[in-house]
């Protein structure tokens, strides 16, 4: 017996040199290729460990016996206790369940398989897959329990889990290797399912109220969209410069202009700019568009999108972030940037706020050195990104974006260089952005021009010039209402996680070294 078999079930395998245990592993495995199949694909598992639990854990031992459950299951071994040769009891896991639920005990005995099975077992590590057939009972601990008939070797694992008492202890181990991660954290796995649940029910309610899904492409010959650095790279047979999709709008807009009034698109996007806890490079966006709508129907759908999928996960819409409450239940808030600004860092004046020199100087305090293009608008945002954005805590729009900063955005009719615009905010971070959209082809290439004078001023985030668009708007596009949601804040938000890797399955990282 191995000193890993040893400690298993009993203590942690700290010491233990992992080649050596990658050794031993190798050597079993060497010896079961020359017994036969060393990785079958003939094992159909029938039962899942979590709908067993569910089903039969109120059962009595008597019950039990009277009338017998033959199940048939696969799992991964993460508990092994042996009773000399004659008997042993081991935990298998497998994917039916986030938490305890998707795990289950057997119990081999000499009585019930033959002495070939029960060596076998002995030499089977932790990690490795096992394929059972046997019967359901109780044990005198009342613990739902597979006598085992039937025991088979699935997949042998080569290298040893993390300890089972302190699991994976380096988090970047755990964004590096998610595959260990979710083998050995429960929380992991009730993130991911949580995050599932969100989005099916995304899905579900966009195509209740009447939306079509659809794909765009995600090379794009012009970056647009949205104001991001993108990722370019060559298309060898076409012999041009292509960029990775910063954001599908444009491509959405021209299928409402085909005349298909109601499309979203849960889409990854990729924007060259830093990596953070809220920042990865490749992300996931929801965006949708509905023609005939503005933007205070988008705010009050897009609320009621949120909510959905807050209670869909967890089952209400009470929700708390870092131990602290966060209702999405109520009626969400809707605030002006200068609004937000007296709120949450009052002491200016409306005079000081109106004052563009005024607002470059205190813009200098934060480090923050204005483009010189910038206007009026765009240094009122860049104040409140500083002073206010962190403190909006409870759901709330920003309202009323300056025409500027908002190139995509239909201009206010009653309030002159402002644009029907919001963005969403909670926790301290924006979650979402939308605005009645630009159908005016003029006024859009114009719009486009500005951005085009800003790029040449050096801002690497102002849009391109997109011919194709404005021949679109040409042939017409109804007034319509667009929103993009950040998904996966949006996921960190309601599974309670700090940093957007923890909801990224694979997220970037520098190289290991």
């Amino acid at each position: 017996m191995t000193t890993e078999n040893q400690d298993q079930g009993q203590s942690p395998v700290l010491a233990a040199d992992e080649n050596k245990i990658m050794a031993e592993r190798r050597a079993k495995l060497a010896a079961i290729r020359q017994q036969g199949v060393a990785f079958p694909n003939d094992f159909v598992p029938q039962h899942k460990a979590a709908d067993l639990q569910e089903t039969y854990r109120g059962k009595s031992r008597e019950e039990l016996e009277a009338e017998p459950v033959p199940v048939v299951l696969a799992g991964r071994m993460m508990l092994k206790r042996e009773a000399g040769k004659k008997a042993a009891f081991a935990t298998l896991q497998d994917a039916s369940g986030p938490q305890a639920d998707g795990r289950i005990q057997i119990y081999v005995t000499l009585d019930n398989t033959s002495p070939e099975t029960m060596e076998a077992l002995h030499h089977y590590d932790l990690g490795d897959i096992l394929g059972v057939e046997g019967l359901l009972f109780k044990t005198k601990v009342d613990e739902l329990t597979v006598k085992v008939t039937n025991l088979r070797l699935i997949t042998k694992s080569l290298r040893p889990l993390p300890d089972k008492f302190h699991g994976l202890a380096d988090q970047e181990t755990k964004y590096r290797q998610r595959y260990v991660d979710l083998i050995m954290n429960e929380e992991t796995r009730r993130t991911f399912k949580a995050r599932t649940a969100a989005m099916s029910s995304i899905r579900r309610f966009m195509e209740k109220n009447g939306f079509m899904e659809v794909e765009t492409p995600m090379l794009h010959p012009i970056p647009g969209g949205a104001a991001a650095k993108p990722f370019i790279t060559h298309h060898n047979a076409l012999d041009m410069q292509m960029y990775l999709r910063i954001a599908p709008e444009l491509y959405l807009k021209r299928l409402v202009v085909g005349g298909f009034d109601r499309v979203f698109e849960i889409n990854r996007n990729f924007r060259n700019e830093g990596v953070s806890i809220r920042h990865n490079p490749e992300f996931t966006m929801m965006e949708f568009y509905a023609a005939y709508t503005d933007y205070k129907w988008l705010m009050d759908f897009t609320e009621a999108v949120i909510r959905q999928a807050a209670i869909d996960a967890h089952g209400h819409a009470q929700l708390t972030y870092g131990g602290r409450e966060l209702d999405l239940s109520k009626p969400f808030h809707r605030l002006t940037i200068v609004e937000a600004i007296n709120k949450y860092a009052p002491g200016y004046t409306m005079e000081q706020l109106n004052d563009p020199a005024f607002l470059k100087t205190e813009l200098l305090k934060f480090g923050v050195k204005p483009f010189a293009t910038a206007g009026l608008g765009a240094l009122q945002l860049a104040l409140f990104e500083e002073t206010a954005e962190s403190q909006l805590w409870e759901p709330t729009y920003i309202i009323d974006y300056p025409v500027e900063v908002s190139p995509l955005a239909r201009a206010s009719d009653t309030r002159a260089g402002i644009t029907e615009r919001f963005e969403l905010f909670m926790v301290g971070r924006e979650i979402a952005n939308g605005f009645s959209e630009l159908n005016d082809p003029e006024d859009q290439a114009a719009r486009f021009k500005a951005q085009v004078e800003a790029k040449d001023a050096g801002d690497e985030e102002a849009m391109f010039y997109d011919a194709d668009y404005i021949r679109a708007l040409e042939y017409g596009m109804p007034p319509a209402g667009g929103c993009g949601i950040g998904i996966d804040r949006l996921m960190m938000i309601i599974t309670d996680s700090p940093n957007i890797r923890d909801v990224l399955l694979f997220p970037h990282l520098r190289k290991e070294d």
